[in-house]
């Protein structure tokens, strides 16, 4: 099995992070523009945005997968908690333990900050991704998510 290193991004990895990036808007069927991939890329970049960007690294320092994770504040705990918005492993990675690094670096992460709990969400089609989740979870939440959308 591949050994994998977790690491924030930094400003020279834009063109390997948009790659994957693309890979994950892919996989939602979410065409992505340059200019919204830019805009998330700055977020990620800037220290005073809640957004902030792990990436897993091969042993040749290429990058496999991401990991989009923020601060978001749980009024019952009067905490905040860690959100994990988007993770992603390269297609030819999946398997080998770039997703268990990321994992691993986010459960760091939520300690460091002394964040008590991860929260994310998937698609239901995700079956793959959910049966990863599952072996850190134990399965879903009892929680049901909805969508407003604004016209």
């Amino acid at each position: 099995m591949a050994k994998y290193q977790t690491r924030f991004v930094t400003e020279g990895d834009k063109s390997q992070w948009r790659t994957l990036f693309d890979g994950y808007a892919d996989f939602y069927n979410a065409p992505m523009e340059a200019a919204t991939a830019d805009i998330v890329w700055g977020w990620l970049l800037d220290p005073n945005h809640v957004l902030e960007g792990l990436v897993a690294c091969d042993e040749s320092g290429h990058l496999v997968g991401l990991a989009h994770v923020r601060a978001c504040p749980r009024p019952l705990g009067g905490c905040d908690i860690g959100f994990l918005d988007d993770m992603f492993v390269s297609p030819e990675s999946r398997g080998l333990g770039a997703a268990d690094a990321l994992f691993s670096g986010l459960q760091d992460l939520a300690k460091e900050r002394g964040w008590p709990a991860l929260r994310w969400i998937t698609q239901h089609f995700n079956e793959r991704g959910r049966a990863f989740y599952d072996r850190y979870t134990g399965g879903p939440s009892d929680f049901i998510v909805y969508q407003l959308k604004q016209d």
